[in-house]
């Protein structure tokens, strides 16, 4: 008898342990987001742990980028429209990888260019490229590398869904064949 309580009682509490750290969210990758200081494309003060306890996404683009920075952006404001249709909060952040080029204001353009909604979306800058280099590799492990001489960037081309404990859930193909069903799905998991 008393190991048929044992048994049950240890099955009920297996269940609410998994319930609690669950995501419904299965083979995520669990890398664990820094803390990270900027400015925004409105010229205020950012930081990472602002987002702690929200669902968000994030990529890494620059403004001067000759080539998968316009249709990555234009695909996350894909992304940004097919979560309000669906009424799905999520937070979205932009990580600039040209600092010294990428002002606010040029941010602020490039993302109205592009469609970005700002109600929820976030671009930022005013850092050191040696920070946001260690952020990248660290954080989301991309690269984001600018070499002396060249005014365009080496940098990651995929979407990154983070959830509320900090950490990278899922990545995504941000430049083309994106999975936006997929992202959507997941976020609302993720919720």
């Amino acid at each position: 008898m008393k190991s048929k309580l044992l048994i049950v009682t240890f099955g009920i509490l297996s269940l609410i342990l998994a319930a609690c750290g669950s995501t419904g969210l299965s083979d995520t990758l669990d890398w664990e987001v820094k803390d990270f200081k900027a400015t925004t494309q409105d010229e205020e003060s950012f930081s990472v742990s602002e987002l702690e306890g929200k669902v968000w996404l994030a990529n890494f683009i620059f403004t001067s980028c000759e080539t998968i920075c316009p249709p990555m952006t234009r695909n996350m404001a894909k992304v940004q429209d097919m979560l309000k249709e669906e009424g799905v909060e999520a937070e979205i952040v932009s990580f600039s990888v040209d600092p010294t080029v990428d002002t606010p204001e040029k941010l602020k353009e490039f993302g109205r260019e592009h469609g970005a909604d700002f109600s929820n979306w976030t671009f930022v800058t005013e850092y050191k490229q040696e920070q946001i280099q260690n952020f990248a590799q660290e954080s989301f492990k991309t690269v984001a590398m600018k070499t002396e001489g060249n005014d365009q960037v080496t940098h990651g081309s995929s979407i990154y869904l983070v959830g509320k404990d900090g950490k990278v859930l899922k990545k995504y193909k941000g430049d083309v064949d994106v999975p936006y069903e997929q992202i959507v799905e997941d976020v609302k998991a993720a919720k």
